[in-house]
């Protein structure tokens, strides 16, 4: 019985195919929490997938009904070694965003799981399923080769994180006590680099809203009334303007953060940043700040789409009206209940009263910021160190959103995240894939993980 050998176990399950075919069929279940139609696949999905898993586990199970009406249900599970032991709450998500079917390379399918090279693809291999599939197969490997884990676990699946998690607070204050952990423990969004293990500990803020402009009913010819009539993509577009600056730089004040905390500054400001995607583009964002502070340590605003008239087939008529969906992305700095009054008082100032603001999500992620000087944190990473003979990369929160603000808040755990994608996964886009790699010596991690938890958390 040792830590390396449950490495070992863990590590083979990848190898022998066990977790890749527990990952094909979990792919094969569309549960697009973004399509009504894929309701029942949401059950389906922790009923017949997760629920077997963690039973096998010696773990507990309930599907529970979701607090806000028509959001997917959740799952609970418990395993109760000792009421004297740590006990430590997972997380993940069943849900995924849209499969987009015809837009993926060479005729793949998004609910098949196909391999190309070191590339697994398939909608949830890297958002989130292959992230908790991952977790549990290295839980299995531990419990498998110490006969217990040494620790009492929990775990919380929900369906709905692609829609901004909604009920998921409600639902953790009713069941707060049921939750009750030493830590939270999970495993979504990406590595700072594929070859770099991460380790973060809260996440930016995100909030999705929609601006509206409407003039009049009905568009009209532009050789009879232009000149005449305002134009509403036009006015929108200004509008749009006003909020940011050529080059990104956020002009709306209560949206720009007071500067950088200087304990933030130090463990963002030399990130490399932006690897495996596109290149970067070198002056666009908040001027002053490197790289890593734009994403980590700042807030950015986006838009997302735009329309007016008719793009698809455009006709020679001013429109009655233009719309623009875009997003904030906020820092722990940032007051989440004044994004949008804020907002509507820039837009007064500016002169664009009569664009209207309404939030596209009834729910949305809040910003949170674990002190990286946190015992557990050193922990955690000493942890990770030992499986893989590097030191990880500390962040004090993603760059992404994700609800470690209920976590934190509601059920007031230290939050500590280990990611098993990175940066170039394409999630939320087609062609989603998980890196063989980045799997490997995730299992590596996690088991080593559970693994020291058996031996007790620091104090």
């Amino acid at each position: 019985m040792s830590r390396e050998t449950a490495l070992q176990r863990a590590v083979a399950a990848l190898d022998d195919g066990e977790l890749l075919a527990r990952l094909a069929a979990r792919v094969a279940m569309p549960t697009e929490s973004q399509n009504p139609e894929r309701h029942g696949e949401l059950h389906r999905y922790l009923c017949e997938s997760i629920a077997p898993e963690v039973a096998a586990l010696g773990c507990t199970w309930e599907i529970l009904d979701n607090p806000h009406p028509g959001a997917g249900p959740l799952l609970i599970a418990e395993r109760l070694e000792d009421p004297a032991l740590p006990t430590v709450l997972g997380y993940g998500h069943g849900d995924v965003i849209r499969g987009l079917e015809g837009q993926w390379r060479d005729g793949r399918s998004p609910w098949e799981l196909s391999q190309q090279g070191e590339r697994l693809y398939g909608r949830g291999t890297a958002d989130n399923k292959g992230q908790h599939t991952l977790n549990l197969a290295a839980l299995r490997a531990v419990l498998a080769v110490r006969g217990q884990l040494g620790f009492n676990f929990k775990l919380l699946l929900e369906t709905g994180e692609e829609q901004g998690s909604p009920g998921l607070r409600e639902f953790c204050e009713i069941h707060r006590a049921r939750l009750a952990a030493d830590l939270l423990l999970a495993s979504d969004g990406p590595r700072l680099a594929a070859e770099r293990p991460t380790l973060f500990l809260g996440a930016r803020g995100s909030l999705n809203f929609h601006l509206r402009l409407r003039l009049r009913e009905g568009a009209h010819h532009s050789g009879n009334w232009g000149g005449l009539l305002a134009n509403p993509g036009l006015i929108l577009a200004h509008a749009i303007a006003s909020i940011a600056s050529p080059r990104g730089e956020i002009r709306v004040p209560e949206w720009r953060p007071e500067g950088v905390p200087a304990s933030v500054r130090a463990a963002v400001r030399n990130l490399p940043v932006g690897t495996g995607g596109p290149a970067m583009d070198a002056h666009w964002g908040e001027p002053g700040l490197s790289p890593g502070e734009r994403v980590h340590a700042w807030n950015s605003f986006e838009v997302l789409a735009y329309r007016t008239g008719n793009p698809d087939h455009p006709v020679n008529a001013i429109p009655a009206q233009a719309s623009a969906t875009c997003q904030l992305r906020f820092i722990a700095d940032t007051d989440p209940d004044d994004i949008l009054p804020a907002l509507r008082r820039h837009l007064d100032r500016e002169g664009f009263g009569a664009v209207a603001i309404e939030p596209a999500r009834e729910s949305f992620f809040r910003a949170t910021r674990m002190n990286p000087a946190h015992p557990l944190v050193r922990w955690a990473a000493d942890s990770m160190a030992r499986s893989t003979a590097s030191e990880p990369v500390i962040l004090p929160n993603l760059g992404g959103s994700l609800p470690n603000d209920i976590f934190a808040e509601v059920l007031g755990l230290p939050t500590l995240w280990v990611p098993h994608s990175y940066p170039g996964c394409s999630q939320h886009a087609p062609d989603e894939h998980a890196l063989l790699p980045v799997l490997r010596e995730g299992l590596a991690i996690m088991a080593g993980l559970y693994w020291d938890l058996g031996e007790g958390l620091p104090r």
